[in-house]
């Protein structure tokens, strides 16, 4: 649970209210509870929400770089993809 993202959703409204903000579903916000906020959206509501969000640890609020999510997803992708190995099976 990220208690900063949170606290940052409860400055700004809720979820629903964040969700119109960002014209996007609640369960999307809901997860950035867990996750924290990605940093694109953060960008945006550190400009345009700035007196909301005064007192809010936004750099904690932040989610991280997803880069175990990259490398995750990259493997998944690897993993999927056919092999590109010469060696023939069964002409031994």
């Amino acid at each position: 649970m990220n208690t900063s993202a949170i606290q940052v959703i409860d400055a700004l409204g809720g979820t629903a209210a964040v969700a119109r903000i960002f014209e996007i579903a609640m369960p999307s916000v809901s997860a950035w509870k867990e996750d924290g906020i990605p940093p694109a959206r953060m960008m945006f509501l550190r400009v345009a929400h700035k007196k909301a969000l005064a007192g809010c640890d936004l750099h904690a609020a932040t989610a991280k770089a997803s880069r175990e999510r990259i490398s995750h997803t990259q493997t998944t992708q690897e993993l999927a993809q056919p092999s590109t190995s010469t060696k023939e099976v069964g002409n031994d």
